[in-house]
């Protein structure tokens, strides 16, 4: 079966259809991944080409790359000119079909994330997956059960899981550096987008070479508009998952994996900001309370709960975005500003910080750093830190090992940044959260956002 162009024909559509009610969709999720031998390079197809995507296909560049896949032509064919051998693809089913491939990278807008993921998987193929992991709790959790299922080395595409930071704090929190902690501020600068307003009316034409019905997905299908595509899909429910979604996969990465928290059991978010921000035009607008049905709100605040874990005591860990800060810790010393995102830890014995990916961690004030007696490094380090993310993935393809945020813990980790969007629908009602059923327990009209929905035709089966 040859590549497909991008204008592939209903009739072509509908020959792919009838090979996968055939059961050609299937012919590899029993297959055994093969072996490799040193210095070999991967058979990799990448879906999504522009924006991270690009990124993601340059760090990646060593590989064989074998095959591009996007709706986007202009995207497509700007990648094709850095990888001329690779064959082109419009629809990621095409290209699971017609190429013999190792493994997959995803980085799509987030509402395609699922089914290409499973997709792939179903396929045999190995998947590295931009954060966050998916648009729904349903979703995250069915991805990491799938990548038990296929055995397939699975990475989320937050780097700071791969960085010295991260591993540094841990040292350090484990040599007793603040005490224990019990409270936790993450914030962003996101969104950087707009964000916080209705869904737009105008229907302007699509444009040449993008497909919007695949753009779309299994999302509620709406008129093509560039509120959606090619950037600021992250601001609307149907298609990304918010300034959380965008950031707290990285920013709450050192909180979550240091203090182990698991599944909190409680969340809530305040009352949705009474400001909307209008598109072209800058600052904040008042406006009358808005329904965020269609787009997330222009600025927000979570407080989550978690447990205690053994013997490290409950946390209360609070998200910040659009702008807001936490309260500036009184050990920080004048001249130095918080970071545009980052965490402060606050401990029994005093307060350590670091920004966006877990990077430039130091106990506050600076005077407790120079006092500190730093512990001996003792974690496994990952080659290149931060900027070896996506090769640690490849390479525990080849060595048929584990990639640092494989999905058995970003799958968890990505269920706890999305439980922050469910609260945002319900604002000054604390969600009570059942991590072993996936339920909300006290507000049932909650769980019909922890399921995903998709419109005909599109399914995780």
């Amino acid at each position: 079966m040859s590549p497909l162009p991008h204008n592939a024909s209903r009739r072509r559509f509908l020959q792919l259809s009838a090979a996968f009610a055939a059961g050609a969709w299937a012919q590899s999720c029993t297959s055994t991944h093969r072996k490799f031998e040193p210095g070999e390079k991967l058979n990799l197809g990448v879906i999504g080409v522009g924006n991270r995507g690009a990124e993601d296909l340059e760090a990646a560049a060593g590989e064989n790359i074998v095959a591009l896949c996007d709706v986007d032509r202009g995207f497509l064919l700007s990648a094709s000119k850095l990888h001329p051998d690779a064959h082109l693809y419009a629809d990621f089913r095409d290209m699971l079909l017609c190429e013999k491939l190792d493994a997959v990278v995803v980085a799509t807008p987030d509402h395609n994330h699922a089914v290409v993921a499973m997709a792939a998987m179903q396929h045999g193929k190995h998947v590295y997956v931009q954060k966050p992991l998916t648009r729904t709790i349903s979703e995250a959790r069915a991805l990491t059960e799938a990548a038990r299922k296929y055995k397939v080395v699975s990475q989320m595409g937050n780097q700071g899981h791969s960085g010295e930071g991260l591993r540094l704090m841990q040292e350090w929190v484990a040599a007793g550096a603040i005490g224990p902690i019990r409270e936790v501020h993450c914030w962003t600068n996101r969104p950087i987008w707009p964000q916080g307003y209705p869904r737009p009316t105008d229907t302007p034409p699509v444009p040449e070479g993008l497909d919007w019905d695949l753009w779309i997905g299994p999302s509620p299908m709406r008129p093509y508009n560039p509120a959606y595509h090619p950037f600021s899909w992250r601001a609307w429910q149907d298609f990304g998952a918010g300034a959380m979604g965008d950031m707290a996969c990285h920013v709450m990465d050192a909180a979550c994996t240091i203090l182990k928290l698991g599944t909190p059991s409680s969340i809530i978010a305040t009352e949705a900001f009474n400001v909307i921000q209008v598109p072209g035009a800058t600052g904040w607008q008042a406006s009358k309370r808005v329904d965020y049905s269609d787009s997330y709100p222009p600025a927000s605040v979570i407080h989550v709960s978690f447990p205690a874990r053994g013997e490290m005591p409950p946390v209360k860990l609070h998200w910040y975005d659009g702008g807001i800060l936490p309260e500036r810790p009184d050990e920080l010393e004048p001249e130095r500003k918080l970071p545009e995102s980052g965490t402060i830890f606050v401990g029994d014995k005093g307060k350590m910080m670091c920004e966006t990916y877990s990077e430039g961690p130091r106990l506050i004030p600076e005077t407790a750093m120079a006092a500190f007696t730093r512990p001996p490094k003792t974690l496994p380090r990952v080659p290149d830190g931060a900027q070896g993310h996506e090769k640690n993935w490849l390479d525990a393809i080849r060595t048929h090992g584990q990639a640092t945020s494989n999905f058995d813990y970003a799958g968890p980790f990505t269920e706890v940044v999305l439980l922050g969007n469910v609260a945002l629908r319900f604002p000054g009602q604390r969600l009570m959260w059942d991590g072993a059923s996936a339920q909300v327990t006290n507000v049932a009209e909650a769980n019909q956002f922890v399921q995903h929905h998709y419109r005909e035709g599109w399914s995780l089966t």
